[in-house]
């Protein structure tokens, strides 16, 4: 705005203060709007020196600029960041893992934000960091889960000539899954990264029991037992090969999941799920997957090849 209204700049005073001056607006009474620079001053230069500057007036003589504007002070930002072609802030923030973790703590910032969201129409938030990392980790970690599980059943499938018996199999994972589960309730752990890690690892671990176990009921099919006697025989006969090779698998890494000796926010996670999972899952199909043999399994023919539905 002009302070002075005796003071009317043409265009040709605009294009004088244009080549003279810096970094200033300047409104004259047509509402032209003009950014001047200065031509070459010291670093140092303060705006009160470029206030000072003079303005030729149209019958002569000249004016400073400072009698010609409203003068006001603001303080601006010295970067301003820009995110999807919108202005951005960013916050960042540590969490202490004792109390929560990157999930729960979001999930309140989200749950807050929806609350006061109808009071700011032109802001969003966009959660990044660690939360973006998780969720890509997570999208990835689908799609591995589903490739290991169609692996393992092509595998099994070919192995024992059936398109059922590899599925009694892999039940044992959700069977690891509840150990895992319970091996959080009991450390009071969150699930982490790291744990969904384990999960995956432990889902070719665990079906080794269950492989075992059908493995030595087809065998006793082949030779002419029932069902029901091939499914005892086998729970009975390889019980302790089972619980052998488990505890091996166990004992190793049981150091490492309780953090006997130290621990490691890396692998602990990790070493904990697989022995939890494998615990729970070793208990559980010595007794679920003979059961579900001897319901599931039909009573004429023999061996893995004689299943309803062959490979």
């Amino acid at each position: 705005a002009v302070q002075r209204a005796d003071v009317k700049l043409n265009e040709a005073q605009l294009a004088s203060a244009e080549r003279n001056l810096a970094k200033c607006v300047i409104r004259a009474p047509f509402a032209a709007v003009v950014r001047a620079r200065l031509a070459r001053r010291d670093a140092e230069t303060d705006i009160a020196a470029i206030l000072d500057d003079p303005i030729a007036l149209p019958g002569g003589g000249s004016v400073p600029l400072r009698q010609l504007v409203q003068i006001e002070t603001r303080t601006s930002r010295g970067i301003i960041k820009h995110y999807g072609l919108k202005r951005s802030v960013t916050v960042t923030g540590d969490l202490d893992k004792t109390l929560t973790d990157t999930g729960k703590a979001n999930g309140i910032l989200k749950a807050e934000w929806q609350k006061i969201r109808l009071q700011h129409p032109n802001a969003d938030l966009d959660f990044s960091g660690e939360l973006d990392d998780l969720d890509e980790a997570l999208d990835a970690m689908k799609l591995l889960f589903l490739l290991g599980l169609g692996l393992i059943y092509m595998i099994l499938a070919a192995q024992f000539r059936s398109y059922f018996q590899p599925m009694m199999i892999l039940i044992s994972v959700p069977m690891a899954f509840t150990g895992v589960a319970f091996g959080l309730l009991i450390s009071r752990n969150p699930m982490s990264l790291y744990t969904l890690y384990g999960v995956i690892a432990l889902t070719g671990i665990a079906v080794n029991s269950a492989i075992v176990l059908i493995d030595a009921a087809n065998e006793r099919r082949a030779r002419g037992m029932s069902v029901l006697h091939a499914a005892v025989y086998a729970a009975r006969r390889r019980i302790v090969p089972i619980l052998i090779t488990s505890t091996t698998t166990i004992g190793g890494l049981a150091s490492l999941a309780f953090g006997i000796g130290g621990e490691s926010l890396l692998w602990q996670p990790v070493a904990g799920a697989i022995v939890w999972g494998l615990t729970i899952a070793t208990v559980m199909t010595a007794f679920i997957v003979p059961l579900i043999y001897r319901l599931c399994m039909p009573e004429n023919g023999s061996g893995s090849g004689s299943q309803a539905t062959k490979a």
